[in-house]
């Protein structure tokens, strides 16, 4: 009951908010954010789980279970709401919509996380669209309504094709239990199922397996996203407020690298190895058009939504890696372990990168473009030192924690796809030229005079940074914090994918 406690805690905040004549909205959603992340931290647990059987006549039941892997993002949700709410009181957000909507969003993610039957998963898959589509049209920029249309429309589109994949699935195997598809893959009779069950048609069941494969691989690649299917990304990432696009980074498009690992690959491990070679060479594209797309970037907060899909690019190789046929189970522990520790240090990284534009959009009222800033090192000293600890850790400087997930991937991913890999280290080099040019045109040169008179940061925007660059340090130099959770979790996928003899 306490995991559905979690799920349903921020929704009561949400009505509370809609209800509320309290002008300070802000101020009350921070506090609501901040005792969730207590509630997450210290009440929920690995193997905490609750269920209810909802149509028991046709197998589909609401069952939830919170597993090393699931309680890590449960974490990172938590903390990334609490910046992005607090972020937005401090910048002067009192909307009680806007508040509300956050919270509502947050309910569903921690939904998709611990959801184990397709049905409940895929209704917060789907309810995590509403308040984030909102979020963008509202309280975005001047292009906002076409930004927000175009990645509601796209997603959309995208949840499609997994709704018709898993319907496939229903009919055949007679099960959307996760687990239990998992199990029938491991024991290699999901193909058997697809071949009886639409033995009418006369297709092979491995084809079928394949067919549907590819439409749920669709649906996953627009949310993460992967190229080509990431072109919603740039203008909702822009459009959207900044915090906002805190949780669109540090949020959403995690949702897309859980359902690789905790979906995809349990449940089409029977035919993985024929997407190793494609995810592979998709990888190298949302890598390196990802970091070039970035480098022509003059719109700061454009620069940072193409270096999202750059960084993600790493987690679709790893997947690649472990798919590939002839993955030796060392190579496939450290590209999954490695997946895992990317996406949830790459969430904390991003929430601070652009807890730094929500900063500077504040302080020069809404400007971005990064020819209206320099010199700001001279003004803002301890703002340019935790903005640049941010950078460092996100091109991969040893000791944060933007490396040891990349170091872990490319360690397991080169045995298994070696072409496609090396390529993927050019990435590397370019992250770093477009995060230090941005760094030395926002913070060195001569002082812009429009910036002459901002402040430093203030009490509260430190102690912000504060927390998030604690979380970037400590995984650094201490990646088993993070690793003793999902281990097991990464340990119990791999026998999976590859029983052992």
């Amino acid at each position: 009951m306490t995991l559905l406690f979690l799920t349903l805690f921020p929704l009561v905040g949400a009505l509370c908010l809609g209800l509320s004549r309290n002008v300070a909205c802000g101020r009350a959603a921070t506090a609501w954010s901040a005792a969730t992340l207590v509630v997450a931290a210290l009440l929920v647990r690995p193997g905490m789980s609750w269920s209810l059987a909802w149509l028991p006549d046709v197998g589909m039941t609401l069952r939830f279970e919170a597993d090393g892997l699931s309680w890590l993002f449960l974490l990172l949700t938590a903390v990334v709401t609490l910046v992005a709410v607090a972020a937005s009181w401090l910048t002067g957000r009192n909307d009680r919509g806007y508040h509300a909507l956050v919270l509502v969003l947050q309910s569903a993610l921690f939904g998709v996380f611990t959801a184990r039957h397709f049905i409940p998963w895929f209704l917060c898959w789907e309810m995590t669209l509403i308040p984030a589509f909102l979020l963008i049209r509202l309280w975005g920029g001047p292009a906002a309504p076409q930004a927000a249309m175009r990645f509601f429309m796209m997603t959309l589109g995208g949840s499609v094709f997994l709704l018709v994949g898993f319907l496939a699935l229903q009919l055949s195997a007679g099960t959307m239990d996760f687990d239990s598809l998992a199990a029938l893959a491991g024991e290699g009779r999901l193909v058997d199922a697809l071949e009886h069950g639409f033995a009418a048609t006369g297709a092979d069941g491995r084809t079928l397996l394949v067919l549907i494969a590819v439409a749920v691989l669709i649906g996953i690649a627009v949310k993460i996203p992967i190229v080509p299917f990431h072109t919603w990304l740039p203008s909702a990432y822009a459009e959207a407020p900044s915090p906002v696009t805190m949780l669109l980074t540090g949020l959403l498009s995690k949702m897309g690298v859980f359902a690789l690992l905790w979906i995809f690959l349990p449940v089409f491990a029977e035919v993985l190895p024929v997407f190793a070679t494609p995810l592979a060479w998709l990888a190298v594209a949302t890598v390196i058009l990802g970091a070039l797309a970035a480098l022509a970037q003059t719109d700061l907060k454009r620069m940072l939504a193409y270096s999202s899909v750059n960084h993600l690019g790493y987690c679709v190789l790893a997947v690649a890696a472990a798919g590939a046929a002839g993955s030796a189970r060392p190579a496939m522990t450290s590209a999954m372990a490695g997946t895992v520790l990317q996406a949830i240090n790459h969430g904390i990284i991003a929430t601070a990168l652009f807890l730094g534009i929500t900063i500077l959009e504040h302080r020069s009222r809404g400007r971005r473009h990064i020819g209206n800033f320099g010199g700001l090192r001279a003004r803002m000293p301890v703002f340019c030192g935790c903005l640049g600890i941010a950078v460092f850790a996100s091109l991969g400087l040893p000791g944060l924690s933007g490396f040891i997930g990349e170091f872990l991937i490319f360690n397991g991913a080169f045995s298994a796809v070696p072409a496609a890999t090396s390529v993927c280290v050019a990435g590397l080099l370019l992250t770093a030229v477009f995060l230090l040019r941005m760094m030395r045109m926002v913070f060195w040169g001569p002082l812009k005079p429009a910036c002459a008179t901002w402040p430093d940061l203030t009490k509260p925007e430190r102690a912000l940074f504060a927390v998030l660059i604690l979380l970037i340090l400590l995984p650094g130099v201490w990646p088993q914090m993070l690793l003793h959770h999902a281990n097991p979790v990464v340990l119990e996928l791999i026998d999976l994918l590859r029983p052992i003899p």
